[in-house]
């Protein structure tokens, strides 16, 4: 009794290491170096507020606390924000509400956009602006964002995000985890005439967005992903904004389909070929991750087979009966049909 309870005192304990940590108050503040490159800080980190529009994107984002510092080096001046998020899915919803629509990814590295005002990083629970970018160095901004990684929180990013296709305009990416994201996203994509859906996409079920625009040539469409826990919450979800649907976006080919536990939607497309060769990029790229997944999965399971079923063989060859199977070690039920006593090494 005593060794399940020590066991379960080690699985307790591993558990609640697990558990990410929450930021402490007023802990933003020492994530700001004292100096990278030649840039050394002229003044403390001060705090900032957002307008009104990005407040409520913010909040839903789970922003814990938001600062601002200013570097020089000597004759320029660089200015450093710093915006913190409960979990990196929460900074990744704010990541692309900040999007512009002539943002370019960076040669930073990671996750990064930048413009010819501002240069953003999403470095884990952690949002990294440079305002103007092109003062520092690359060197420079890379050291920065790794001093200030060191202090993020580092887990997986949704993976709705890998289910776009490729193809779509860079800036117009835009993921959101609750209602305000996604009506800030079809605003900024123009799309306000699909704002009627975002009521009805179900985010208290635990759903997940993903919307881009898409241009080839001529032609163009949004694109809209909704993930759901289960496939029943998706085909739910389905009935609801179909019945949501504008009547002039039906009209406009807007349509829905479902794919297990995922909905996409493409909208307005500038031709039913263009929203038809769309939708199979959607298809397509789905079963590619669970085929690659499925693969993966399949390739672990027999390499940890072959590793456990081998030490077996290995230590029965080498040490029999004294690591597995040991005699005072294996009780063998018996009926009690005759008088004598089975023994087990009789099995082996």
């Amino acid at each position: 009794m005593r060794k399940y309870c020590l066991i379960f005192l080690l699985l307790l304990t591993a558990a609640v290491a697990a558990v990410p940590r929450l930021p402490a108050q007023g802990e933003l503040q020492q994530d700001f170096p004292g100096q990278f490159g030649r840039w050394k800080a002229a003044n403390s980190p001060i705090k900032i507020k957002s307008d009104e529009g990005r407040a409520q994107v913010f909040a839903e984002s789970g922003m814990t606390d938001s600062l601002a510092n200013e570097y020089s080096d000597g004759t320029q001046k660089v200015g450093v924000i710093l915006r913190q998020f409960r979990d990196p899915s929460g900074a990744y919803e704010a990541y692309t509400a900040e999007f512009g629509p002539n943002m370019h990814p960076s040669t930073v590295g990671g996750p990064s956009a930048i413009d010819q005002e501002r240069l953003l990083l999403l470095l884990g629970n952690l949002i990294l602006e440079v305002r103007p970018p092109q003062n520092p160095t690359t060197d420079e901004l890379q050291q920065l964002a790794a001093m200030v990684r060191k202090h993020s929180s580092q887990t997986p990013l949704p993976p709705i995000r890998t289910y776009l296709p490729s193809g779509f305009s860079d800036g117009t990416q835009r993921y959101a985890l609750g209602p305000a994201a996604l009506r800030n996203a079809l605003n900024s994509l123009k799309k306000e005439e699909f704002t009627s859906l975002v009521s009805e996409a179900g985010f208290a079920s635990g759903a997940e967005a993903m919307i881009a625009e898409y241009r080839n040539g001529k032609d163009s469409a949004g694109l809209l992903l909704l993930e759901y826990p289960t496939p029943q919450l998706a085909e739910q979800h389905l009935r609801h904004l179909e019945q949501a649907l504008p009547p002039a976006a039906k009209r406009a080919g807007t349509t829905i389909e479902r794919k297990a536990s995922l909905l996409s939607l493409v909208l307005k497309p500038s031709s039913a070929d263009y929203g038809v060769s769309l939708r199979r990029a959607v298809i397509l790229t789905t079963l590619v991750k669970i085929i690659f997944g499925t693969g993966l999965f399949m390739v672990v399971a027999v390499v940890l087979g072959v590793a456990f079923g081998g030490v077996r063989v290995l230590a029965k060859i080498f040490f029999p009966g004294k690591v597995f199977d040991r005699p005072e070690q294996m009780d063998v039920l018996q009926l009690g049909l005759s008088g004598k006593r089975i023994n087990s090494r009789d099995f082996y």
